[in-house]
């Protein structure tokens, strides 16, 4: 049995994932390549977005996952709106406009940020226990 200590320093580590800031972006949809590339961003997205549908139609809310297709009208974006109304499917080919909410209610935060401000209230002696924040 070795006696060597392991460097976590030295072992493999998987690089983050950098998110971009997408807060209040509103894409070009001219492709269609536009706009499936949007809709992937906007699955990724923590906020909510707005989807303007062809018809005027407009449905608010968080894109929970899709269904991509050969088709655009076979690809489905599904949206949980943030109205409380339920769940629905809107194909890519309703799809008129995108915007992004302006809001990423978890843009900033990290799991050392949490951990750090645990130990801040610990060591000033205040009640400290590591549960996520409410969502407003």
């Amino acid at each position: 049995m070795s006696t060597e200590r392991l460097n976590p320093d030295d072992l493999e580590v998987a690089p983050g994932f950098t998110h971009e800031r997408l807060q209040g972006w509103v894409p070009d949809l001219a492709s269609e390549d536009e706009l499936r590339g949007a809709l992937e961003k906007a699955f990724d997205y923590r906020g909510d977005v707005k989807i303007t549908r062809k018809d005027g139609s407009v449905v608010e809310g968080y894109l929970y996952d899709r269904k991509q297709a050969a088709t655009l009208s076979g690809s489905l974006a599904r949206v949980l709106p943030a109205d409380g109304s339920p769940r629905v499917s809107i194909p890519y080919s309703d799809i008129a406009a995108l915007v992004f909410s302006e809001r990423d209610p978890a843009a900033g935060k990290s799991w050392e940020a949490w951990v750090r401000k645990y130990w801040e209230k610990k060591a000033a002696g205040e009640p400290a226990e590591i549960k996520p924040e409410a969502w407003t």
